[in-house]
């Protein structure tokens, strides 16, 4: 595989995951769910509402 190619393969990767994130939010905002999600090394429930960035 060619470095292009490598490239292309991770910015679909990426875009993969950040889908499949917000999808998890939009589905936690409408049912009205939490995460629990590691925050300064420390495990933490957060509320869907809370989680603006990822």
């Amino acid at each position: 595989m060619t470095e292009a190619e490598l490239a292309m393969m991770q910015t679909r990767i990426n875009e993969g995951i950040l889908l499949a994130q917000r999808r998890m939010v939009s589905r936690g905002l409408h049912d009205n769910l939490s995460f629990i999600v590691c925050r300064g090394g420390m495990v933490c429930d957060v509320p869907a509402q809370e989680i603006s960035k990822f």
